[in-house]
């Protein structure tokens, strides 16, 4: 027989997949901030490259973070997670109780030269505790339950965050690690439980806001209230419409004249297609549909049941942010305040999601070292002689 020709490999191993992905999407970033940013740093700040700046120092800074994490046994971080949560707590409760409201929410710590959003961070620590939960079910033979301590705590972090008010990060923070408790093998009888507890939980949201239930209706058909409620959605629409096949070139769309609000941070992608088009757009999907599908690898060959966890929560958190800002810039959704990672302008975002991905490198690295080293010692099984053919150096493998 043949041997099995093999197909072609882009890349030597998954991490290195997602890294290249992840700069790929980096680099549009960059041009995205300053194409949608450079009239309003123009105008507040004298300079049109003050929000470029600032967007590549958390790039530079994320990058750091990302190293770190690529670099750290992510099995340390079990270990650091319940010191690292009541730090985090701790900063919630400082942006409630101690910081200025700005638009209307109290969001941000401000430090000298930046400011810093703990309930950005809120989501990576979430789904730490989500795959510590897990894993130590796991590891005792046990099913998860949907009512555990870790998840109260998520829960408790959830709620400071949509105190301020936040409540697509309250969803995010909350919603993962209940997507993961569902992977993680939640028995199929519990399900009625969280689905009993959504509706209840979306209703109390709509009694205490009714505009929640406007900003629905509007969601699916925003042209009648396109000089109110449905503005934004209105806005976002035209602007991808209007980029056509080839977009109108950098720095060349109109959304940034005061046209779409938050049109660099929710909303850069509505930018991102006016300028770039049609068919820079739809390579741009194709990234993040690679990255979700090697960030899906890397879960199902992590070696142990936290590092599938977390992989599961990092491919969640970052696949799952890109498709709801997709579809709610697309108007299939209502506004619910999701930046485009690693596309969107700000900085505590950027860096937690590069952290992340280093994180991920990480479980996908320690993975392929140790079936490097399985295949060594398989080959030293089938030739002893090999040890004295390559070096000594094969001596050392246990």
């Amino acid at each position: 027989m043949t041997p099995r020709r093999q197909g072609v490999k882009l890349w030597k191993n998954n991490h290195e997949a997602i890294m290249t992905l992840v700069i790929i999407l980096l680099i549009a970033g960059l041009f995205n901030v300053f194409s949608s940013t450079f009239v309003m740093a123009e105008r507040d700040y004298g300079s049109p490259y003050a929000f470029l700046l600032r967007h590549a120092v958390s790039m530079i800074l994320g990058l750091l973070l990302c190293y770190v994490g690529a670099r750290v046994d992510y099995h340390k971080w079990r270990s650091l997670i319940m010191p690292v949560t009541v730090v985090l707590m701790a900063c919630l409760l400082v942006v409630l109780l101690f910081t200025d409201p700005v638009n209307g929410a109290r969001r941000w710590i401000p430090l000298p030269g930046f400011s810093f959003q703990p309930a950005e961070f809120a989501k990576l620590v979430s789904i730490m505790l989500a795959g510590y939960y897990i894993s130590f079910r796991n590891g005792q033979g046990k099913e998860v339950n949907l009512f555990n301590r870790q998840l109260g705590v998520v829960g408790a972090m959830a709620l400071l965050v949509y105190v301020e008010p936040d409540m697509g990060t309250a969803c995010i923070v909350m919603g993962i690690p209940i997507l993961m408790l569902v992977v993680g093998g939640l028995h199929f009888s519990k399900l009625k439980w969280l689905l009993l507890g959504g509706l209840i939980l979306v209703g109390f949201m709509i009694y205490m806001q009714p505009y929640r239930l406007e900003r629905l209706m509007v969601t699916y058909d925003p042209w009648p209230y396109a000089q109110d409620q449905g503005y934004q959605t209105v806005r976002s629409l035209m602007s991808i419409g209007s980029g056509g096949l080839f977009g109108m070139g950098i720095g060349q769309g109109l959304s940034k004249y005061d046209y779409l609000p938050e049109a660099h941070t929710d909303f850069a992608f509505a930018v991102f297609s006016q300028e770039m088009g049609f068919f820079v757009v739809l390579a741009i999907l194709i990234v993040y549909m690679l990255f979700c599908r090697y960030a899906a690898a890397i879960a199902m060959q992590a070696q142990d049941m936290y590092g599938q966890m977390l992989a599961v929560g990092v491919l969640l958190l970052i696949g799952g942010q890109a498709v709801v800002n997709l579809i709610m810039v697309s108007g299939m959704i209502p506004v619910v305040g999701v930046p485009l990672p690693f596309i969107s302008y700000g900085g505590t975002s950027l860096v937690m999601s590069l952290f992340a991905i280093g994180i991920l490198v990480n479980i996908s690295r320690q993975t392929t070292m140790i079936k490097e080293k399985e295949l060594i010692r398989e080959a030293l099984r089938r030739e002893p002689k090999l040890i004295r053919r390559t070096g000594p150096h094969l001596r050392r493998v246990k």
